[in-house]
């Protein structure tokens, strides 16, 4: 990781436009050349930030993702930063398109079951490759123009080297079900889509997930 002062983050960020932001400022900048720079607040003395700051997490992440065949953003540079609110940052280029979630809104009912398969394919890949995306959802799931699924948000991730429990599978579907138009389209809509895709790459396990 390399070190960034207030100033070199200044500058850095000059003309950038801000896509995220909370109460405390920007949190994903867009920078005039494309790029994208997230920054991450340490949120308590005593947090995983402290073991693992998340911004490396999300490099880390982005990564071992490609190295797995899946599509994630290209990692630029990990910042310390000498900053009293923003602790740490990722500079990256960005995926291109738009997310899952953005796609199926504006879709007709037979795009969004070929979109819904998809996505089970995707989610049972991730499974299988013991990739646990503890915080998956629509949103962070991108459609690139190709027509491929990639992966966004990439902090709160964890990736093994086995297959995920059942439990585990379990609590991703269970934590899709919180938004409201993810529990419409995935689970009931499309979900013999959803379904489907997922039997595609672990046939076994989709049979008790989907009981």
């Amino acid at each position: 990781m390399q070190t960034l002062s207030s100033a070199e983050l200044s500058a850095l960020s000059a003309n950038a436009s801000v896509l995220e932001f909370d109460g405390l400022g920007p949190k994903v900048l867009k920078l005039t050349d494309g790029s994208f720079l997230k920054l991450f607040r340490k949120r308590s003395v005593f947090s995983r930030e402290t073991i693992k700051p998340y911004a490396k997490r999300f490099a880390e992440n982005a990564e071992r993702l490609q190295h797995l065949g899946f599509n994630s953003p290209k990692i630029i540079q990990v910042y310390w930063l000498k900053d009293p609110v923003n602790k740490t940052a990722v500079h990256y280029w960005p995926l291109p398109g738009e997310t899952l979630r953005h796609v199926l809104s504006s879709s007709s009912s037979q795009q969004r079951q070929h979109l819904v398969e998809k996505f089970g394919e995707l989610l049972a890949r991730l499974h299988t490759s013991s990739v646990y995306f503890r915080s998956v959802h629509l949103g962070n799931v991108l459609v690139q123009p190709d027509g491929q699924l990639g992966l966004i948000d990439l902090a709160d991730m964890r990736i093994g080297h086995f297959a995920l429990s059942l439990r585990k599978r379990q609590r991703n579907l269970k934590h899709m079900r919180r938004y409201i138009d993810d529990q419409q389209w995935l689970f009931e809509e499309h979900r013999d889509a959803l379904k489907a895709g997922y039997s595609r790459i672990a046939k076994k396990q989709a049979l008790k997930l989907f009981a």
